[in-house]
């Protein structure tokens, strides 16, 4: 995905959730590799560079294998901001224990890392380091940062990280699922043409609540032999107890099933919001 550009023309500017060494820098380097990557502190930053030019896509965590989606995008794409998804990948997790040059397993009492990072690793620290103590930092790249510069720490984190700090690789790919990826979606202004295996995600409000509404809007995919892949829901931010739904289905919203079950949820709801039809990602 993503494409590298012609020899003597300005680099792509694509923005991320830094800082460097991160799955967010990772996920950046496979979208555009050659690109210029711009890491910013949130995904709000994210999206706010790619609405003022700074950037021309951005990249934003949206679903985790083991931890669900990433609230902060989801209310990011409904809330905030009216750029389109232009594309998904799906990003392996593999997390390493590193540490300063020369600290030996033994003598490690504190790992630095995200918290999710720590839980993901559990059963490695569990047997391995069973009475270190466990320290939460902003980012992976942010722990490899502390952790070469204490005695006796280590951090769990990218081989990417380990490289740019100068720390050394105690242990490779110690997750205690190997399966783990994070799903991230491009954003831009760019809305890409059908290609026969897309995928469309929206997000709609009904005005009131009252049985069946749920389903009839589902079998308006249904009805048309339209797979919805995944479905959730998000508070309003109006009142306790209203919620936003967002689903995510195969095709194209420019397909004729689809622009017609689009049509027909349209008519019982009050907000409809197609944040982008896209090309599937590969596996990870």
């Amino acid at each position: 995905m993503g494409s590298t550009p012609e020899p003597g023309s300005p680099a792509v500017k694509v923005a991320y959730l830094g800082p460097p060494g991160t799955f967010g820098e990772e996920a950046a380097r496979r979208h555009a590799p050659g690109a210029e990557l711009l890491p910013y502190p949130t995904h709000g930053a994210v999206a706010r560079a790619v609405e003022s030019g700074e950037a021309a896509a951005g990249l934003m965590a949206i679903e985790n294998s083991l931890n669900g989606s990433v609230a902060e995008t989801l209310d990011i794409l409904i809330h905030d901001t009216v750029l389109k998804i232009e594309g998904e990948l799906l990003v392996p997790v593999v997390h390493n224990l590193v540490v300063a040059p020369g600290t030996t397993l033994d003598a490690i009492d504190r790992v630095y890392s995200h918290p999710q990072a720590l839980a993901q690793c559990r059963a490695f620290l569990e047997g391995h380091c069973p009475d270190a103590q466990r320290a939460a930092a902003l980012s992976t790249a942010q722990a490899v940062e502390i952790a070469v510069k204490e005695t006796g720490a280590a951090a769990i984190a990218t081989l990417r990280a380990a490289e740019l700090f100068g720390a050394e690789v105690l242990a490779e790919a110690i997750q205690d699922q190997d399966s783990n990826a994070t799903r991230f979606v491009v954003i831009g202004t760019h809305e890409p043409e059908p290609s026969g295996r897309d995928r469309t995600s929206i997000a709609f409000e009904f005005a009131g609540d009252r049985a069946g509404l749920l389903t009839a809007a589902l079998a308006e995919f249904s009805s048309r032999g339209i797979n919805c892949t995944k479905m959730e829901s998000r508070p309003t931010r109006a009142t306790f107890g209203e919620y936003i739904f967002l689903i995510d289905f195969e095709g194209h919203h420019l397909d004729p099933a689809c622009a017609s079950a689009l049509d027909g949820l349209g008519s019982m709801t009050t907000m409809l919001k197609v944040f982008g039809s896209y090309p599937r990602a590969s596996s990870a």
